[in-house]
């Protein structure tokens, strides 16, 4: 018999699994060349502000994700690493995770929100921080 905080745990756990997963597919070529498979991913309410200090919208997002770096089979990929995440309420999941791509490095922190149909999670918000040279 498992007590509320147990269950309270499990589901907290599975939230961010669900949000790590995601997140993870927005890197595959596959998906950032799909704008049926990124709109899956993207909340329409979404926002970025990208390592270069551009601020990016949903329909920003969709119309350059697919000519952007990572978004070929033979070129770059990212390589995430240290990936965490808190639920940081019912629906509402934080993820912080570095990149490597094309020697770049960058933080990250990305909020994810679940979606009406109670199931599917949707980035809300997402910033990338350089890391320059030498930065540990």
């Amino acid at each position: 018999m498992s007590t509320s905080g147990e269950a309270a745990d499990a589901a907290a756990e599975d939230a961010v699994a669900a949000a790590v997963a995601a997140e993870l597919r927005l890197m595959e070529p596959s998906v950032r060349t799909s704008r049926a498979l990124a709109r899956d991913l993207l909340d329409p309410d979404f926002v970025e502000v990208g390592a270069s200090g551009r601020r990016w919208t949903y329909d920003r997002m969709l119309a350059a994700l697919p000519d952007m770096t990572g978004g070929t089979e033979d070129g770059p990929r990212y390589e995430p690493s240290a990936m965490t995440g808190t639920l940081l309420a019912p629906g509402l999941v934080h993820l912080t995770y570095e990149t490597v791509i094309d020697g770049l490095r960058a933080r990250r922190s990305s909020l994810w929100r679940l979606a009406g149909d109670g199931v599917s999670w949707r980035m809300y918000y997402h910033q990338a921080t350089p890391i320059p040279p030498g930065v540990e």
